[in-house]
Protein backbone atom coordinates (compact mmCIF):
# COMPACT_ATOMS: atom_id res chain seq x y z
CA UNK A 1 0.00 0.00 0.00
CA UNK A 2 1.63 3.35 -0.72
CA UNK A 3 1.71 6.60 1.80
CA UNK A 4 -1.35 8.35 -0.29
CA UNK A 5 -3.57 4.79 -0.18
CA UNK A 6 -2.84 5.03 3.05
CA UNK A 7 -3.97 8.38 4.05
CA UNK A 8 -7.05 7.68 1.86
CA UNK A 9 -7.73 4.19 3.82
CA UNK A 10 -7.39 6.01 7.20
CA UNK A 11 -9.69 8.46 6.37
CA UNK A 12 -7.36 11.72 6.49
CA UNK A 13 -7.97 13.81 3.54
CA UNK A 14 -10.96 15.70 3.00
CA UNK A 15 -9.50 17.61 -0.05
CA UNK A 16 -6.40 18.54 -2.28
CA UNK A 17 -5.51 20.06 -4.76
CA UNK A 18 -3.43 18.74 -7.82
CA UNK A 19 -4.39 15.00 -6.52
CA UNK A 20 -2.46 13.14 -9.06
CA UNK A 21 0.84 15.19 -8.55
CA UNK A 22 0.33 15.18 -5.09
CA UNK A 23 -0.16 11.38 -4.76
CA UNK A 24 3.25 10.96 -6.68
CA UNK A 25 5.15 13.25 -4.56
CA UNK A 26 4.62 12.22 -1.25
CA UNK A 27 4.50 8.29 -2.45
CA UNK A 28 8.15 9.01 -4.05
CA UNK A 29 9.22 10.88 -0.59
CA UNK A 30 9.60 14.06 -2.84
CA UNK A 31 7.55 16.69 -0.88
CA UNK A 32 8.63 19.79 1.57
CA UNK A 33 5.40 20.19 3.18
CA UNK A 34 4.69 22.63 6.22
CA UNK A 35 1.93 22.32 8.62
CA UNK A 36 1.52 25.32 10.99
CA UNK A 37 1.00 25.36 14.89
CA UNK A 38 -0.19 28.84 16.50
CA UNK A 39 1.63 29.52 19.85
CA UNK A 40 -2.25 29.68 22.41
CA UNK A 41 -1.11 27.77 25.04
CA UNK A 42 2.22 26.34 26.66
CA UNK A 43 1.22 22.62 25.32
CA UNK A 44 0.29 21.22 22.66
CA UNK A 45 -3.06 19.41 22.98
CA UNK A 46 -4.97 16.07 21.46
CA UNK A 47 -6.49 18.24 19.22
CA UNK A 48 -2.95 18.24 17.29
CA UNK A 49 -2.78 14.56 17.45
CA UNK A 50 -3.51 14.11 13.47
CA UNK A 51 -1.25 17.05 12.68
CA UNK A 52 1.66 15.30 14.38
CA UNK A 53 1.10 12.00 13.31
CA UNK A 54 0.81 13.03 9.86
CA UNK A 55 4.05 14.66 9.76
CA UNK A 56 5.24 11.25 11.05
CA UNK A 57 4.00 9.23 8.80
CA UNK A 58 5.23 11.22 5.47
CA UNK A 59 8.66 11.89 7.07
CA UNK A 60 9.01 7.81 7.68
CA UNK A 61 7.66 7.91 3.92
CA UNK A 62 10.82 10.20 3.18
CA UNK A 63 9.40 13.79 2.53
CA UNK A 64 10.32 16.34 4.28
CA UNK A 65 8.52 18.41 7.65
CA UNK A 66 8.74 21.81 8.52
CA UNK A 67 7.27 22.87 11.07
CA UNK A 68 5.99 26.06 11.47
CA UNK A 69 5.42 28.15 15.01
CA UNK A 70 3.31 31.05 14.67
CA UNK A 71 5.59 33.09 16.60
CA UNK A 72 4.18 36.33 14.32
CA UNK A 73 0.30 34.43 13.58
CA UNK A 74 -0.63 34.14 16.84
CA UNK A 75 -0.23 38.10 17.54
CA UNK A 76 -3.23 38.38 15.36
CA UNK A 77 -5.40 34.96 16.15
CA UNK A 78 -6.75 32.81 13.53
CA UNK A 79 -10.88 33.60 14.02
CA UNK A 80 -11.87 30.18 12.39
CA UNK A 81 -13.92 27.96 14.11
CA UNK A 82 -14.58 31.13 16.70
CA UNK A 83 -17.67 33.59 18.16
CA UNK A 84 -15.14 35.44 20.19
CA UNK A 85 -11.48 37.18 19.33
CA UNK A 86 -9.05 35.03 21.34
CA UNK A 87 -6.80 36.25 23.86
CA UNK A 88 -4.12 38.81 22.91
CA UNK A 89 -0.95 37.50 24.10
CA UNK A 90 2.57 38.90 25.08
CA UNK A 91 4.91 38.57 22.93
CA UNK A 92 7.05 37.21 25.91
CA UNK A 93 4.18 34.45 26.33
CA UNK A 94 4.08 33.57 22.98
CA UNK A 95 8.13 33.06 22.78
CA UNK A 96 7.27 30.54 25.76
CA UNK A 97 4.51 28.63 24.17
CA UNK A 98 6.89 28.24 21.13
CA UNK A 99 9.80 26.75 23.18
CA UNK A 100 7.15 23.98 24.95
CA UNK A 101 6.05 23.52 21.48
CA UNK A 102 9.37 22.62 20.18
CA UNK A 103 10.23 19.92 22.74
CA UNK A 104 6.95 18.35 22.65
CA UNK A 105 7.02 18.19 18.62
CA UNK A 106 10.62 16.57 19.04
CA UNK A 107 8.60 13.16 20.28
CA UNK A 108 7.17 12.99 16.93
CA UNK A 109 9.37 14.07 14.63
CA UNK A 110 12.79 13.86 13.68
CA UNK A 111 14.98 17.53 13.16
CA UNK A 112 18.31 17.80 12.44
CA UNK A 113 20.04 18.30 9.43
CA UNK A 114 18.35 16.80 6.10
CA UNK A 115 15.72 15.84 8.00
CA UNK A 116 12.80 18.01 9.66
CA UNK A 117 13.21 21.93 10.09
CA UNK A 118 11.25 24.33 12.95
CA UNK A 119 10.62 27.75 11.62
CA UNK A 120 8.91 30.50 13.32
CA UNK A 121 7.04 32.97 11.36
CA UNK A 122 7.89 35.62 13.53
CA UNK A 123 11.53 35.73 12.10
CA UNK A 124 9.57 36.97 8.73
CA UNK A 125 5.99 38.42 9.85
CA UNK A 126 7.13 41.10 12.28
CA UNK A 127 9.82 42.47 10.30
CA UNK A 128 7.23 43.22 7.61
CA UNK A 129 6.81 46.85 6.95
CA UNK A 130 2.81 47.60 6.33
CA UNK A 131 3.04 49.69 3.34
CA UNK A 132 4.93 47.42 1.50
CA UNK A 133 3.25 44.92 2.42
CA UNK A 134 -0.13 45.96 1.09
CA UNK A 135 1.54 46.60 -2.21
CA UNK A 136 3.38 43.32 -2.51
CA UNK A 137 0.54 41.32 -1.11
CA UNK A 138 -2.71 42.67 -0.58
CA UNK A 139 -3.41 43.63 -4.19
CA UNK A 140 -3.88 39.71 -4.59
CA UNK A 141 -6.50 39.49 -2.52
CA UNK A 142 -10.24 39.83 -2.86
CA UNK A 143 -12.20 41.34 -0.09
CA UNK A 144 -15.32 39.89 -1.11
CA UNK A 145 -13.91 36.48 -1.66
CA UNK A 146 -12.63 36.72 1.60
CA UNK A 147 -15.65 37.61 3.13
CA UNK A 148 -17.46 34.56 1.80
CA UNK A 149 -14.59 32.71 3.28
CA UNK A 150 -15.51 29.83 5.75
CA UNK A 151 -13.24 30.86 8.20
CA UNK A 152 -14.70 34.12 8.75
CA UNK A 153 -18.30 32.76 8.50
CA UNK A 154 -19.14 32.70 13.02
CA UNK A 155 -17.47 35.47 13.69
CA UNK A 156 -18.87 38.09 11.38
CA UNK A 157 -21.95 37.14 13.23
CA UNK A 158 -20.91 39.08 16.04
CA UNK A 159 -18.56 41.29 14.49
CA UNK A 160 -14.61 40.37 13.19
CA UNK A 161 -12.06 42.69 13.85
CA UNK A 162 -9.83 44.30 10.80
CA UNK A 163 -6.90 42.49 12.96
CA UNK A 164 -7.70 39.11 12.51
CA UNK A 165 -9.36 40.25 9.01
CA UNK A 166 -5.84 40.07 8.09
CA UNK A 167 -5.19 36.60 9.44
CA UNK A 168 -5.80 34.80 6.13
CA UNK A 169 -3.14 37.34 4.24
CA UNK A 170 -0.33 36.61 7.08
CA UNK A 171 -1.14 33.04 6.65
CA UNK A 172 -0.77 32.46 2.83
CA UNK A 173 2.25 34.80 3.51
CA UNK A 174 3.89 31.92 5.23
CA UNK A 175 3.51 29.21 2.26
CA UNK A 176 4.43 31.83 0.02
CA UNK A 177 7.91 32.94 1.76
CA UNK A 178 8.79 29.11 2.79
CA UNK A 179 8.24 28.35 -0.87
CA UNK A 180 10.92 30.56 -1.69
CA UNK A 181 13.10 29.82 1.08
CA UNK A 182 12.53 26.48 2.12
CA UNK A 183 11.65 24.95 -0.97
CA UNK A 184 8.17 23.92 0.74
CA UNK A 185 6.12 22.98 -2.15
CA UNK A 186 3.11 21.40 -0.20
CA UNK A 187 0.82 22.59 2.96
CA UNK A 188 -1.60 20.79 4.97
CA UNK A 189 -4.20 22.04 7.30
CA UNK A 190 -7.52 21.13 8.70
CA UNK A 191 -10.62 21.68 6.77
CA UNK A 192 -11.55 25.21 8.34
CA UNK A 193 -8.04 26.71 7.19
CA UNK A 194 -8.91 25.47 3.38
CA UNK A 195 -9.96 29.08 2.43
CA UNK A 196 -6.63 30.45 4.14
CA UNK A 197 -4.83 27.30 2.54
CA UNK A 198 -6.02 28.40 -1.16
CA UNK A 199 -5.31 31.66 -0.46
CA UNK A 200 -1.61 30.67 0.02
CA UNK A 201 -1.32 28.78 -3.47
CA UNK A 202 -3.04 31.42 -5.17
CA UNK A 203 -0.69 34.13 -3.72
CA UNK A 204 2.16 32.01 -4.92
CA UNK A 205 0.62 31.68 -8.15
CA UNK A 206 0.30 35.41 -8.83
CA UNK A 207 3.13 36.15 -7.86
CA UNK A 208 6.07 33.36 -9.19
CA UNK A 209 3.70 32.61 -12.01
CA UNK A 210 1.79 29.80 -13.60
CA UNK A 211 4.87 27.27 -13.26
CA UNK A 212 5.35 27.47 -9.53
CA UNK A 213 3.67 24.20 -8.36
CA UNK A 214 2.30 25.02 -4.92
CA UNK A 215 -0.17 21.97 -3.77
CA UNK A 216 -2.46 21.94 -0.94
CA UNK A 217 -3.91 18.83 1.35
CA UNK A 218 -6.97 19.24 4.14
CA UNK A 219 -6.94 17.01 7.01
CA UNK A 220 -10.25 15.08 7.71
CA UNK A 221 -11.93 17.27 9.53
CA UNK A 222 -9.94 20.34 12.10
CA UNK A 223 -13.74 20.04 14.18
CA UNK A 224 -12.98 16.50 14.65
CA UNK A 225 -8.99 16.97 15.73
CA UNK A 226 -10.67 20.14 18.37
CA UNK A 227 -13.76 17.23 19.35
CA UNK A 228 -10.53 15.04 19.79
CA UNK A 229 -8.04 17.49 21.77
CA UNK A 230 -11.26 18.65 24.31
CA UNK A 231 -13.31 17.05 27.30
CA UNK A 232 -15.97 18.25 29.66
CA UNK A 233 -14.85 21.57 28.27
CA UNK A 234 -11.10 21.24 29.40
CA UNK A 235 -8.22 20.27 26.97
CA UNK A 236 -6.41 17.28 26.97
CA UNK A 237 -3.06 17.94 27.27
CA UNK A 238 -0.06 16.69 25.80
CA UNK A 239 2.43 18.28 28.88
CA UNK A 240 2.06 15.29 31.50
CA UNK A 241 2.22 18.46 34.26
CA UNK A 242 -1.53 19.72 32.64
CA UNK A 243 -2.66 16.32 32.15
CA UNK A 244 -1.38 13.31 33.52
CA UNK A 245 -0.25 10.16 31.72
CA UNK A 246 -2.87 8.56 33.68
CA UNK A 247 -5.54 10.91 32.81
CA UNK A 248 -4.66 10.56 29.07
CA UNK A 249 -4.90 7.16 28.67
CA UNK A 250 -8.49 6.87 30.60
CA UNK A 251 -9.62 10.32 28.07
CA UNK A 252 -8.72 7.65 25.03
CA UNK A 253 -9.63 4.85 26.83
CA UNK A 254 -13.31 6.15 27.65
CA UNK A 255 -14.19 7.65 23.78
CA UNK A 256 -17.61 6.33 22.40
CA UNK A 257 -17.91 3.41 20.98
CA UNK A 258 -18.71 5.04 17.67
CA UNK A 259 -15.41 6.61 17.54
CA UNK A 260 -12.90 4.10 18.77
CA UNK A 261 -12.16 2.50 15.24
CA UNK A 262 -11.96 6.24 13.79
CA UNK A 263 -9.64 7.36 16.23
CA UNK A 264 -7.36 4.08 15.84
CA UNK A 265 -7.37 4.49 12.15
CA UNK A 266 -6.79 8.06 12.58
CA UNK A 267 -3.90 8.52 14.98
CA UNK A 268 -2.35 5.03 15.21
CA UNK A 269 0.71 3.49 13.58
CA UNK A 270 -0.97 0.01 13.66
CA UNK A 271 -1.00 -1.29 10.42
CA UNK A 272 -3.71 -1.67 8.39
CA UNK A 273 -4.52 -5.24 8.37
CA UNK A 274 -4.95 -5.32 12.44
CA UNK A 275 -7.06 -2.40 12.13
CA UNK A 276 -9.63 -4.03 9.64
CA UNK A 277 -9.46 -7.24 11.57
CA UNK A 278 -10.91 -5.16 14.68
CA UNK A 279 -13.56 -3.40 12.39
CA UNK A 280 -15.94 -6.50 13.25
CA UNK A 281 -15.51 -6.39 16.64
CA UNK A 282 -18.63 -5.80 18.77
CA UNK A 283 -19.41 -5.33 22.50
CA UNK A 284 -16.76 -6.48 24.60
CA UNK A 285 -14.40 -6.32 22.15
CA UNK A 286 -14.92 -2.72 21.89
CA UNK A 287 -13.20 -2.46 25.33
CA UNK A 288 -10.43 -4.10 23.76
CA UNK A 289 -10.04 -1.90 21.35
CA UNK A 290 -10.46 1.14 23.67
CA UNK A 291 -7.55 -0.28 25.73
CA UNK A 292 -5.44 -0.21 22.71
CA UNK A 293 -6.13 2.83 21.37
CA UNK A 294 -5.41 4.06 25.01
CA UNK A 295 -1.96 2.20 25.54
CA UNK A 296 -0.81 3.30 21.61
CA UNK A 297 -1.61 7.06 21.80
CA UNK A 298 0.10 7.17 25.79
CA UNK A 299 3.24 5.60 24.34
CA UNK A 300 3.36 7.92 21.75
CA UNK A 301 3.34 10.79 24.00
CA UNK A 302 4.78 9.74 27.54
CA UNK A 303 7.07 6.22 26.48
CA UNK A 304 6.35 2.86 26.98
CA UNK A 305 6.67 2.87 30.67
CA UNK A 306 3.89 5.34 31.20
CA UNK A 307 2.02 3.55 29.30
CA UNK A 308 1.62 0.27 31.13
CA UNK A 309 1.83 2.20 34.39
CA UNK A 310 -1.38 4.40 33.05
CA UNK A 311 -2.68 0.39 31.88
CA UNK A 312 -2.20 -1.31 35.11
CA UNK A 313 -3.53 1.16 37.05
CA UNK A 314 -6.78 1.71 35.02
CA UNK A 315 -7.02 -2.28 34.76
CA UNK A 316 -6.77 -2.35 38.94
CA UNK A 317 -9.23 0.28 39.06
CA UNK A 318 -12.08 -1.28 37.59
CA UNK A 319 -11.04 -4.78 37.31
CA UNK A 320 -11.06 -4.93 41.06
CA UNK A 321 -7.56 -5.35 41.20
CA UNK A 322 -5.22 -3.84 44.32
CA UNK A 323 -2.51 -2.02 42.58
CA UNK A 324 -3.28 1.33 42.27
CA UNK A 325 -0.07 3.02 42.40
CA UNK A 326 0.20 4.46 39.04
CA UNK A 327 -2.80 6.52 39.34
CA UNK A 328 -2.09 10.41 40.19
CA UNK A 329 -1.75 10.37 43.32
CA UNK A 330 -2.22 13.30 46.87
CA UNK A 331 -0.38 12.18 49.75
CA UNK A 332 -2.19 14.17 52.92
CA UNK A 333 -0.61 15.17 55.91
CA UNK A 334 -2.09 15.60 59.62
CA UNK A 335 -2.79 19.18 58.92
CA UNK A 336 -5.01 18.17 56.31
CA UNK A 337 -7.23 17.30 59.02
CA UNK A 338 -10.03 18.82 61.57
CA UNK A 339 -10.32 16.76 64.45
CA UNK A 340 -9.08 13.40 62.68
CA UNK A 341 -11.37 13.40 59.56
CA UNK A 342 -12.19 15.13 56.63
CA UNK A 343 -15.04 16.26 54.51
CA UNK A 344 -15.73 15.48 51.36
CA UNK A 345 -15.40 19.26 49.84
CA UNK A 346 -11.65 19.31 51.19
CA UNK A 347 -10.80 16.25 49.76
CA UNK A 348 -12.14 17.05 46.02
CA UNK A 349 -10.05 20.36 46.56
CA UNK A 350 -7.11 18.17 47.77
CA UNK A 351 -6.88 16.07 44.69
CA UNK A 352 -7.25 19.08 42.69
CA UNK A 353 -10.24 18.26 41.44
CA UNK A 354 -12.10 21.27 42.89
CA UNK A 355 -10.66 24.52 42.68
CA UNK A 356 -12.94 26.25 45.32
CA UNK A 357 -15.45 24.74 48.32
CA UNK A 358 -18.69 26.08 46.17
CA UNK A 359 -17.08 24.21 43.14
CA UNK A 360 -16.65 21.07 44.82
CA UNK A 361 -20.50 21.82 46.58
CA UNK A 362 -21.69 22.06 42.91
CA UNK A 363 -20.09 18.90 42.16
CA UNK A 364 -21.33 16.70 45.28
CA UNK A 365 -25.19 17.91 44.56
CA UNK A 366 -24.94 17.06 40.94
CA UNK A 367 -23.71 13.53 41.39
CA UNK A 368 -20.54 13.24 39.81
CA UNK A 369 -18.63 12.86 42.67
CA UNK A 370 -17.62 8.51 43.33
CA UNK A 371 -15.28 7.92 46.38
CA UNK A 372 -14.00 4.23 47.18
CA UNK A 373 -16.53 3.24 44.23
CA UNK A 374 -19.40 4.71 45.63
CA UNK A 375 -20.96 8.03 44.50
CA UNK A 376 -21.86 10.65 47.19
CA UNK A 377 -24.82 11.00 48.58
CA UNK A 378 -24.04 14.26 49.84
CA UNK A 379 -21.73 16.94 51.16
CA UNK A 380 -21.96 15.75 54.73
CA UNK A 381 -19.91 12.71 53.72
CA UNK A 382 -16.54 12.78 55.63
CA UNK A 383 -13.95 10.18 56.37
CA UNK A 384 -11.40 9.28 58.84
CA UNK A 385 -7.64 9.89 58.94
CA UNK A 386 -6.91 5.88 59.44
CA UNK A 387 -9.04 5.73 55.83
CA UNK A 388 -6.31 7.22 53.94
CA UNK A 389 -3.85 5.02 55.55
CA UNK A 390 -2.19 2.44 53.37
CA UNK A 391 -3.39 2.85 49.48
CA UNK A 392 -6.06 5.14 50.91
CA UNK A 393 -8.80 6.53 49.09
CA UNK A 394 -9.60 7.03 45.32
CA UNK A 395 -11.86 10.18 44.40
CA UNK A 396 -13.43 10.38 41.00
CA UNK A 397 -15.04 13.42 39.73
CA UNK A 398 -17.19 12.63 36.80
CA UNK A 399 -15.98 9.70 34.48
CA UNK A 400 -12.64 10.47 33.77
CA UNK A 401 -10.44 12.24 36.77
CA UNK A 402 -9.30 9.94 39.33
CA UNK A 403 -6.89 11.09 42.29
CA UNK A 404 -5.82 8.41 45.01
CA UNK A 405 -4.98 10.44 48.43
CA UNK A 406 -2.89 8.65 51.04
CA UNK A 407 -0.70 9.47 53.80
Amino acid sequence: MTLSEELRARGLIAQWTNEEEICKMIDAGKATFYIGFDCTADSLTAGHFMALTLMKRLQMAGNKPVALIGGGTTMIGDPSGRTDMRKMLTREDINHNAECFKRQMERFIEFGEGKALMVNNADWLLNLNYVDLLREVGACFSVNNMLRAECYKQRMEKGLSFLEFNYMIMQSYDFYYLFQHYGCNMQFGGDDQWSNMLGGTELIRRKLGQDAHAMTITLLTDSQGKKMGKTAGNAVWLDPNKTSPFEFYQYWRNVGDADVMKCIRLLTFLPMEQIEEMASWEGSKLNEAKEILGYELTKMVHGEEEAKKAQEAARALFGGGSDLSNMPEVTLTDADFTDGEMDIITMLQKAGLAATRSEGRRNVEQGGVILAGEKVSGIGVKKAKADFEGEGLVIQRGKKKFVRLHL
